[in-house]
C-alpha cells in the first residue's frame, strides 16, 4: 500500500464535491498505483495516450479492478478511434467534425459515449482545439451524429496565464451551445482545480496531486 497516494487522493477528494467528477489522470503511472486508488474506491481515471489506455485497461480488468470510467484526455488521431472506444467512457479532446464522425461511426451497436469539444481556449498556436467562434456552429453539427452524446466543452489554459478568466470564458460558451451541450465543463487540473470549482466546472482533472510526478512507482 502506499500511504502518500492514499493520503494524496483522500485530501483531494475532500476537496472535490461529490457532483463534480474527480478524474484521476493516471498518465505515466504504474498500473500499481492506478489499482491504490481503485481500492480506495474511485472509479474515474484518464489517459492521454491510446495504446497506454488500452494497456492499462488490460491489465487493471485482468487484476479484477472492474468498473472503471476511462477517460481519454489527449489527442486523439481518427485512426485511433477503434482502439479508444474498446474502453473510454468519455472523450474529452474532440477537436473537429471529421472526429466526431469517425466516433460516431466506430461506436455504431454500443451505448452513446460522452464526448467534449476541446476549445483552444487561449488560441495558442502549439495547441489543438476548436477556435472560439467555431465552438456553436460545430456543437450543433456534432449534436446530430448518432451513437454519441455531446456533454459540452474542455480546455487547458495557457501555462501561467489567467486560468479564471479562461474558465469564466469557457462557461460562458458553453451556455451558448447549449441545448446542443449538456451543460458539462472539463477544466481545472492540479494547478487551478479549486478555481475551476469556484467557475463552475463540472469535471476536473488531476493528476500530479494525487500520484506524485509522472513516473513515481507505489
Amino acid at each position: 500500500m502506499n500511504t502518500e497516494i492514499a493520503e494524496n487522493f483522500q485530501a483531494i477528494r475532500k476537496e472535490v464535491p461529490p457532483e463534480v467528477v474527480l478524474i484521476a489522470v493516471s498518465k505515466a503511472q504504474s498500473a500499481d498505483a492506478i489499482e491504490e486508488v481503485y481500492r480506495l474506491g474511485h472509479r474515474d481515471f484518464g489517459e492521454n495516450y491510446v495504446q497506454e489506455l488500452v494497456e492499462k485497461a488490460k491489465t487493471l480488468e485482468e487484476r479484477g479492478c472492474n468498473g472503471i470510467r476511462w477517460h481519454f484526455i489527449g489527442h486523439l488521431q481518427t485512426n485511433k478511434v477503434k482502439q479508444v472506444l474498446t474502453c473510454a467512457a468519455a472523450i474529452h479532446s474532440v477537436d473537429s467534425l471529421k472526429l466526431a464522425t469517425e466516433i460516431s461511426t466506430k461506436n455504431s451497436g454500443r451505448p452513446p459515449v460522452k464526448i467534449f469539444i476541446e476549445i483552444n481556449i487561449d488560441e495558442e498556436e502549439s495547441k489543438s482545439g476548436v477556435a472560439l467562434d467555431e465552438a456553436i456552429p460545430l456543437s450543433e453539427k456534432i449534436a446530430k451524429l448518432p451513437n454519441l452524446s455531446l456533454q459540452g466543452l474542455m480546455c487547458v489554459p495557457r501555462a501561467g496565464g489567467d486560468s479564471r478568466a479562461a474558465f469564466d470564458l469557457l462557461r460562458d460558451l458553453e451556455r451558448g451551445c447549449q441545448p446542443y451541450t449538456q451543460g458539462q465543463l472539463s477544466m481545472g487540473m492540479t494547478q487551478d482545480f479549486r478555481i475551476a470549482l469556484e467557475e463552475g466546472t463540472t469535471h476536473v482533472r488531476i493528476g500530479t496531486a494525487i500520484f506524485g510526478r509522472r513516473g513515481a512507482q507505489p
